[in-house]
């Protein structure tokens, strides 16, 4: 057996999103680290939709990036589109979402790695070399070995990947790109448990092939924001998607052809995502709307090859391409390349800590689709978290933990440990319960005191946030303690519809009200105008006013959770054996060793745990030598 020449700290498997990100990070804290992708050429590649952020997944990219992450810093510099989505709603889910260029941000993905001094090889690991349940050394295919001390497997769809484009059926991890095979062979030799998913993507098809004015354009913000706090001088392209509408001509050709798809074509497939159905699903199952949208972006800047967004498919090629041309304005479209499905191997998440640490063996540990998660962004915030608690392992430090109320991160990985998955997990905004203080606005509020904890960020980037933080409770302060005169603010109230007062308000309650915002405060003395000009940043005004706008919901929810933090702070005993428990249902036992919640707030939240349960356990833990406090 070979072995390479130098010894590494961490091996970072796959280079993809989760992979950038757990290797740059460990790097980052002095972690020896070497990146593994199999081909040099394709890492930091966005092998789908052309765009990073979007529902909640924007505010995960926030908080990504305050950690130390970069996919924020690298949207921003290869946005051809900005554009904050759900502004029609409450400011808690607005969420940004950059159109991007793919090829750039690739490019740019790759130069900085270069630039870091990242180290990274081409080669396929096959196998994990572990002694005694602890991770010692990974198998490349070549015969040889690199030792480590830990590792971070972000396999993507590449485990033993299957593409379907109807009755074919081709080996590969992505189109054109060979799959990986041995890891999960490897991995169930330790008695790790594995299933399979399923994703898909639609086709590409050339821009020249559009008539282009049937379509309707859709063009990002006019004052957009960056997704980094690192960016400065934001001023990004503002290229156009359209949209365009399938039709009844469109969704009969798909029903008459639905054996053709491999989805409907009696084999037996793993699980697609539920929230991102194929037009086969979308056509069968919600056959009561006459029409779907799809959107045709750009993949990149004056690209020839655009994405259909919403025509995620299995069929047969040939179907593909004649209900598309069912579609106004595509009636002559041409393909760069067919939609397909894409089954894969991923490994049930209830067996990591919320470290993203194995269970069963000591060092190793996962992060993205492996987890059987979708979705860049789900993959970058797995990554970051990877790579942040592989470097703790190795220095022998505390791990970094996000509960469910510290972040949109902190809510996928507790949901994906506690609640395994059978189908690609994505976020949404509903899936935070305490999603008033999770905004994309105030990650920075949330997270801060973290990355310096761990020293994730370099000290400008502290230095500004710091800063920041501190403008805005200042300019929240100023609000709550100054007044503002009727003769000031009562003609922009009666023009908006609003009471207006009679004698001086606290200029935060007058804020309170919805339709006035910090813009409607005319400013009337000299103290006024010298304490609002120090804060005029937009971004610490709109973040003022939102705290203001909130408060009284922000103050509610932080009651909720100091009553559940007894139960969060709860430790329950690694080894701790339930089958003392004679008084648990088989059902509930089961669960409790299947899982191995870490805290009695984690087993709060498994599904089917009923609340008999946990007064059970805590009987139990509340015994001599059962019980202790985290720190």
């Amino acid at each position: 057996m070979k072995r390479t020449q130098n010894k590494y700290d961490l091996v970072v498997v796959g280079g993809g999103h989760a992979g950038i990100e757990a290797a740059l990070i460990a790097h980052k804290r002095g972690i020896k680290t070497l990146l593994v992708s199999m081909d040099k050429k394709s890492v930091g590649r966005t092998s789908c939709n052309p765009a990073v952020g979007g529902l909640a997944k924007g505010q995960m990219v926030k908080e990504v990036d305050v950690l130390g992450g970069i996919m924020g810093f690298f949207a921003d510099l290869s946005t051809l589109q900005s554009k904050t989505l759900n502004k029609s709603k409450g400011r808690s889910v607005w969420s940004p979402r950059s159109q991007i260029d793919k090829n750039l941000y690739e490019k740019i993905a790759q130069k900085y790695i270069k630039e870091q001094g990242l180290k990274v090889l081409e080669g396929e690991a096959v196998s994990l070399n572990v002694k005694k349940d602890c991770v010692r050394g990974v198998f490349l295919k070549d015969g040889s070995e690199i030792t480590c001390s830990a590792v971070v497997l972000t396999c993507g769809t590449f485990l033993n990947g299957l593409i379907h484009i109807g009755s074919k059926q081709i080996n590969a991890g992505r189109y054109g790109e060979k799959r990986a095979e041995g890891i999960t062979e490897s991995l169930n030799s330790l008695g790790l448990k594995n299933g399979r998913l399923k994703t898909g993507t639609p086709p590409r098809i050339k821009k020249s092939s559009v008539n282009w004015k049937k379509g309707e354009a859709g063009y990002g913000d006019k004052n957009p924001s960056p997704l980094s706090y690192r960016t400065k001088n934001f001023s990004p392209k503002d290229e156009p998607c359209y949209s365009f509408r399938t039709n009844s001509n469109t969704h009969n050709i798909i029903l008459d052809n639905l054996s053709s798809s491999a989805m409907y074509s009696g084999k037996d497939m793993a699980t697609g995502p539920r929230y991102c159905p194929s037009i086969e699903d979308k056509v069968y199952k919600f056959n009561q709307n006459p029409s779907h949208v799809l959107q045709l972006e750009p993949e990149w800047s004056m690209s020839e090859q655009i994405y259909v967004n919403g025509f995620s498919t299995s069929l047969e090629e040939k179907i593909q391409l004649e209900s598309l041309k069912t579609v106004s304005g595509l009636e002559n479209v041409e393909f760069i390349r067919p939609g397909y499905a894409i089954e894969y191997d991923f490994f049930y998440p209830s067996q990591l800590k919320n470290t993203l640490e194995s269970k069963a063996v000591s060092g190793l540990f996962m992060a993205g689709q492996i987890n059987g998660t979708s979705g860049y962004e789900e993959a970058s915030s797995q990554g970051i978290i990877a790579g942040i608690n592989a470097s703790c392992f190795i220095l022998n430090e505390n791990p970094l933990v996000l509960k469910r109320n510290d972040a949109y991160v902190g809510v996928l990985i507790d949901d994906l440990i506690l609640k395994d998955t059978d189908e690609p997990y994505r976020m949404f905004t509903s899936r935070a319960e305490y999603r008033l203080q999770l905004r994309s606005s105030n990650a920075d509020q949330r997270l801060l005191t973290k990355s310096k904890e761990y020293s994730l960020l370099d000290e400008k980037t502290v230095e500004k946030l710091s800063e920041k933080i501190e403008n805005t409770i200042n300019m929240v302060k100023f609000l709550e303690d100054n007044n503002i005169n009727p003769k000031t603010i009562n003609k922009r109230l009666e023009e908006l519809g609003e009471k207006p007062i009679e004698e001086p308000a606290r200029m935060s309650n007058i804020l309170k009200r919805p339709k006035v915002s910090i813009s409607d405060m005319k400013i009337d003395n000299e103290e006024t105008k010298s304490a609002l000009t120090n804060h005029m940043k937009e971004e610490i005004l709109f973040e003022a006013e939102t705290i203001i706008k909130y408060s009284g919901y922000i103050n509610r929810q932080k009651e909720e959770i100091d009553k559940i933090k007894v139960y969060e702070n709860m430790i329950i005993p690694e080894k701790f054996d339930y089958n003392d428990i004679k008084s648990l249902s088989n059902e509930s036992r089961e669960k409790f060793i299947n899982i191995k919640p870490q805290t009695v707030g984690q087993a709060q939240r498994i599904n089917g745990i009923r609340p008999s349960d946990i007064s059970i356990l805590l009987v139990y833990l509340k015994r001599p030598f059962h019980v202790k406090q985290m720190k």
